[in-house]
């Protein structure tokens, strides 16, 4: 018996690596890509376990699984981090760059 290749195995695994690269995007589409790829991998799984000889790209699912599960990690502690920097700072330090700068001094204690 021939084996074929999971459906959408390649796409759960691009998905995966711009989770990764996607956070650092102010977090959203490493989030949206990172969601998209684990709920691929979850219906790719399903459809391998159903009949394991037969696939052969099962390594690809989990790999990118795996990368759109730290992907949506790392986002969401993106976006935490820049809900605490916009409260910590304010909206309007954060538009006027010698106000920011005057903030980031008084943190250092210069």
């Amino acid at each position: 018996m021939e084996t074929q290749k999971l459906p959408n195995a390649t796409l759960i695994l691009v998905m995966g690596i711009l989770s990764i690269v996607g956070c650092c995007c102010y977090g959203l589409p490493g989030l949206i890509c990172g969601i998209v790829a684990i709920a691929l991998a979850s219906k790719a799984t399903k459809v391998y376990k159903l009949a394991p000889e037969t696939y052969s790209d099962y390594g690809n699912v989990k790999a990118g699984k795996i990368m759109g599960i730290i992907g949506v990690v790392l986002s969401i502690l993106f976006v935490v981090y820049l809900f605490w920097v916009i409260s910590y700072f304010g909206w309007e330090t954060l538009q006027d760059p010698e106000l920011l700068q005057e903030k980031i001094k008084e943190m250092q204690g210069l």
